[in-house]
């Protein structure tokens, strides 16, 4: 694999260095790099998976990474609505909040 992750080091490699390590190089540089799924695939999969735990503090990350895999501002807002009937309005609501802040960002880019 010729890209090597650095984005466990960058978020809290100075207070727990071991996950960032285990973040970088098995999460990023080879369950991520597994051509089995693609990234959008992978991204889909995730994203949906963050919202029906409720995980909003991790979603900013992985929606623009979704983003960045090909997944659309629609797309993304219709998986939202979709799983608000299978994890829960609030976990749906939480979700919209943090995608309008991706969209707002992008806007401003």
């Amino acid at each position: 694999m010729s890209h090597r992750s650095e984005q466990g080091q960058r978020s809290f490699g100075d207070i727990a260095p071991t996950l960032a390590e285990l973040t970088d190089r098995v999460l990023f540089d080879q369950v991520w790099q597994d051509p089995v799924l693609s990234p959008r695939d992978r991204s889909l999969a995730t994203v949906a998976s963050l919202i029906a735990l409720g995980r909003a503090e991790q979603l900013p990350f992985h929606l623009r990474r979704a983003r960045d895999n090909g997944l659309s501002h629609d797309e993304l807002a219709a998986l939202t609505t979709h799983l608000a009937f299978y994890a829960g309005w609030p976990a749906a609501a939480s979700a919209v909040t943090r995608l309008r802040e991706l969209k707002d960002e992008e806007a401003r880019s």
